[in-house]
């Protein structure tokens, strides 16, 4: 019973818990990342492409508007 506990926990960490952490930081570095943290943010997406495939749905990752300055 305590193994299927411990699969239990992580796999709700891979597909939910990680991805939401994942996605928060996406959206907060996406335009200020260096090249390193990009393919950073690259392996990231493709390590947990499964648990960000199914929070696809509900994210909404638009780009911000420019500030264009006059």
């Amino acid at each position: 019973m305590v193994v299927a506990l411990v699969y239990l926990a992580l796999a709700g960490a891979y597909l939910l818990v990680i991805p939401v952490a994942v996605l928060l930081y996406l959206k907060q570095r996406w335009y200020t990342a260096t090249s390193i943290e990009r393919g950073f943010m690259y392996f990231l997406v493709f390590f947990f492409f499964p648990g960000l495939l199914l929070l696809s749905p509900f994210t909404n990752l638009r780009p911000r508007r420019r500030q264009i300055e006059v």
